[in-house]
C-alpha cells in the first residue's frame, strides 16, 4: 500500500467505515449506486487509501442508519483523522503516512542494512545521508528535512515514548557517511541513546552471513488500538506500507530471526564502542 492515508485515525476510520457497511449486507457496488459515486471511490476510503470528507463520512452514515449520537461519534472520528501536525508539513508528502504512523506508534522494530536509523542519527550525519540520496537537493529543503529527522527523535525523550529496538547490520556501523568524526560522533550517540530503558540494539555480525531479511530494511509498527501492526518499506520507487496478516506473519518471523542471531544488547554496544574508536 503505497501512498495511503495512514494516520491512525484515518485507518481506524476507513475500519469502522467498512465494518458498518458489512452490517447492513450492503457490497461495495450498491453503496457506491446509493451514493452516487464509484464503487472505486467506496473502496478507496475503505482501505485508507483516500481521505473520507466529512461529507462522505455523514452520508455514509445516514446510510447505513446510524442514529445521531453514533453520527458524531463517527463525525469526531472523521474531524481528528484531519487535524494538522507537524508531519503534516513535511515536504516529502511520500513520507508523511510514515511519520503519522511513527508518531503514535507505540512499539518500533527498525531493521537496517546501511544506515543509522533516523531516529538515531545527528544532524550532521542526517545531512550527509539525505545528500548522498538526493546530490541536487536545495539547501532550504535539506534543512527541512534534517530538522524533521531531529522533531522525530523527540519522541524517545517524551513522556510516553515507544519500545524501540534497532537491528542493525554490522555494515552500518563501518559505511563511512560524512567523514569520519561524524561517524564517530554518530556511533557515540547510538551508544548514549541505548542506554534508554525503553531502547534496545542489537547488532548483527558480519559472521552471521545471509539471513532472514538480511538484504531488507523495514520499519515494523504496532498500536495501542484495535489496529493491527504496519511493516513500513522505503524504496527508490517510494515508501509502501503492508498490513495483510501473511505479510505480517513473515516480518514478525524476520525480526525472531533476526534478533536471534545477533549479539545481545550488552555485546552490542561493546561493538559499537570498539568500531567508534577506529574513526
Amino acid at each position: 500500500m503505497a501512498g495511503a492515508n495512514l494516520t491512525v485515525q484515518g485507518r481506524q476510520l476507513a475500519r469502522r467505515l467498512r465494518e458498518l457497511r458489512l452490517d447492513t449486507g450492503m457490497d461495495i457496488a450498491e453503496t457506491a449506486k446509493r451514493l452516487l459515486c464509484s464503487p472505486a471511490k467506496i473502496s478507496r476510503i475503505e482501505t485508507a487509501q483516500r481521505p473520507a470528507s466529512l461529507r462522505d463520512v455523514r452520508d455514509l452514515c445516514r446510510l447505513y442508519g446510524l442514529d445521531e449520537s453514533q453520527t458524531e461519534d463517527m463525525m469526531r472520528l472523521a474531524k481528528d483523522a484531519q487535524k494538522q501536525d507537524w508531519w503534516q508539513a513535511y515536504d516529502d508528502p511520500d513520507f508523511r503516512p510514515y511519520l503519522s504512523l511513527e508518531s503514535e506508534a507505540t512499539s518500533i522494530t527498525e531493521y537496517e542494512t546501511t544506515t543509522i536509523p533516523g531516529l538515531f542519527q545527528t544532524e550532521e550525519y542526517a545531512r550527509a545521508v539525505i545528500r548522498g540520496w538526493l546530490p541536487d537537493i536545495m539547501d532550504d529543503i535539506l534543512q527541512e528535512r534534517v530538522q524533521a529527522r531531529t522533531k522525530r527523535q523527540e519522541r524517545l525523550h517524551g513522556a510516553n515514548p515507544p519500545l524501540y529496538r534497532a537491528l542493525l547490520d554490522e555494515s552500518v556501523l563501518h559505511r563511512h557517511v560524512g567523514g569520519r568524526e561524524v561517524m564517530r560522533r554518530q556511533l557515540e550517540q547510538v551508544v548514549k541513546l541505548a542506554q534508554l530503558r525503553h531502547v534496545t540494539v542489537q547488532v548483527i555480525p558480519f559472521t552471521v552471513g545471509a539471513h532472514m531479511g538480511f538484504n531488507s530494511a523495514f520499519q515494523f509498527l504496532e498500536f495501542d488500538s484495535e489496529l493491527g501492526p504496519v511493516v513500513g518499506l522505503e524504496t527508490l520507487m517510494g515508501h509502501f506500507f503492508l498490513e495483510k496478516p501473511k505479510d505480517i506473519k513473515r516480518f514478525l518471523e524476520a525480526i525472531s530471526h533476526s534478533s536471534a542471531v545477533a549479539m545481545s544488547p550488552a555485546e552490542s554496544i561493546a561493538k559499537i564502542e570498539a568500531v567508534s574508536r577506529t574513526f
